[in-house]
């Protein structure tokens, strides 16, 4: 085994069961990596390598006394955002550098009762506040693929770390894109739970916007972690009961009816992307499903406007507040961002983006009521130049200057839609050298079936899951 950093998790737990494999060599193999990489790709906020590599040791002993837990001796990377009792709270932030959380959040509480080795933290935007991962506290994280670009965001270090195989997991969340358009940039796969499924933290736990989710490199270890992480929490009154679990066994896609959608509307979608999603649409049909395109009603402009009503109410205030105290130690994207929701929230008022958010969802749900699922890009470009923040300047996608750089993805559409399941998968790889992605909508409340048809994709049409660094 050369190649021990990017093996996959389902790979290394039945290694490790049958002690071909220990939890060290593991962890040693993926610290040497962050090692190797970290000065080009600067992935992890947060490294505890040491602490990591004595937890190693003591879930080898768990696997010689056969007591392993589900995630016993692998190394997930948590994204810095959520908490950890003890650690740094930053939130990406120099107003916040000094902070220390009290409280760790739901999902890592899962990940580390389940086993797994929390050896990093993963890099974000300020506040997760954009698509693209660089802060003035943590730098700029860079694609692991081809380092003049970006590997995304929010939870853009999340996807570049395991792309660059410096996780063999990681964790992320997801308030317009946040999990699925790193996924997609990264070549990696990204799982946008239906609203509740996955516990969160207070506020925003109350905000059907906001999704925390597992990230990894193949379709059976991103369920791998999502049945880690699910189910009811006691701090978390929206979260649903029972647990609901993806199936180990999935099955293949055969007689299911798959909507596809090359642009959900009127996107602008880069040819590469929409040449690579095509090919997945046929991977599928070829599958056995039934692979029908369609058209669907909606406007990129509306989804714009409902998301920042929305982001105006909670999200931007939030940030607004931070700058009303520390505005010379805030990034200008996140200024700008808590000025353009405050000014769409004031415009428009937050009844009427309700109003705005249920007609977008009337047609999603329409499309699903007559399709098991449906597939469209994750974005219309594959990824965003590294280092800029289009404050100054706008983006051109497929030949049109976009009003807003958000514009380019069509994940908010699903965070209006926040029942409705989403896995990204990788689709393909641009004309630069950067991953593309799909991603796979489901009904609500339906997970199994999203991760049925992404298992189908990567059977039928396997992605590269190792970058040339």
């Amino acid at each position: 085994m050369s190649d021990l950093a990017h093996l996959p998790a389902t790979q290394a737990l039945k290694l490790f069961r049958t002690r071909a494999l220990s939890p060290v060599e593991l962890m040693t193999a993926v610290v040497e990596r962050a090692e190797a990489v970290e000065p080009r790709v600067n992935a992890l906020s947060e490294t505890m390598f040491e602490q990591a590599l004595d937890q190693a040791r003591k879930a080898e002993h768990a696997y010689v006394h056969g007591s392993p837990r589900p995630l016993e001796g692998l190394p997930v990377a948590t994204k810095d955002e959520q908490p950890i009792a003890g650690r740094r709270a930053s939130d990406g932030s120099l107003a916040y550098a000094g902070h220390v959380a009290d409280v760790t959040h739901p999902v890592v509480e899962r990940v580390i009762a389940a086993g797994g080795i929390v050896h990093a933290r993963t890099t974000t935007p300020e506040f997760c506040c954009a698509a693209y991962t660089h802060s003035r506290l943590w730098g700029l994280t860079r694609n692991p693929w081809n380092l003049d670009y970006s590997p995304g965001g929010s939870s853009g270090g999340a996807g570049a770390a395991l792309a660059s195989g410096t996780a063999t997991l990681a964790t992320g969340s997801d308030i317009g894109g946040s999990i699925r358009l790193p996924a997609a940039a990264t070549g990696t796969v990204g799982y946008k739970p239906p609203y509740g499924r996955v516990p969160a933290m207070s506020p925003y736990n109350l905000d059907h916007y906001c999704h925390d989710g597992p990230m990894a490199r193949t379709v059976a270890d991103c369920a791998l972690l999502q049945n880690v992480i699910v189910g009811p929490h006691p701090a978390d009154v929206v979260s649903i009961r029972p647990a609901v679990h993806v199936p180990e066994r999935l099955g293949d896609v055969a007689g299911l009816r798959i909507a596809y959608s090359p642009d959900l509307g009127n996107w602008e979608i880069e040819p590469d992307v929409a040449a690579n999603t095509r090919a997945v649409a046929d991977a599928l049909a070829t599958a056995g499903a039934v692979v029908e395109q369609v058209e669907v009603p909606l406007r990129r402009a509306d989804v714009m406007r409902a998301a920042f009503i929305h982001f105006g109410a909670i999200f931007g205030p939030m940030v607004a507040g931070v700058a009303d105290a520390h505005r010379d130690e805030l990034t200008p994207y996140a200024l700008a961002f808590a000025e353009d929701s405050r000014a769409a929230l004031a415009r428009d008022g937050f009844l009427a983006g309700l109003e705005l958010e249920g007609r977008i969802y009337a047609v999603i749900g329409d499309l699903l009521d007559r399709y098991d699922a449906l597939i469209c890009p994750t974005a219309g470009a594959a990824a965003l130049p590294a280092g800029e923040d289009y404050v100054d300047t706008k983006l051109t996608v497929n030949g049109v200057r976009l009003d807003h750089y958000l514009e380019y993805s069509l994940t908010p559409v699903f965070n209006i839609a926040s029942r409705c399941p989403v896995l990204n998968v990788p689709s393909g790889l641009s004309s630069y050298g950067v991953p593309t992605g799909v991603q796979i909508v489901g009904r609500s409340y339906d997970d199994a079936t999203v991760f049925r048809i992404g298992a189908a994709v990567e059977r039928v049409l396997p992605w590269p899951t190792r970058p040339q660094l």
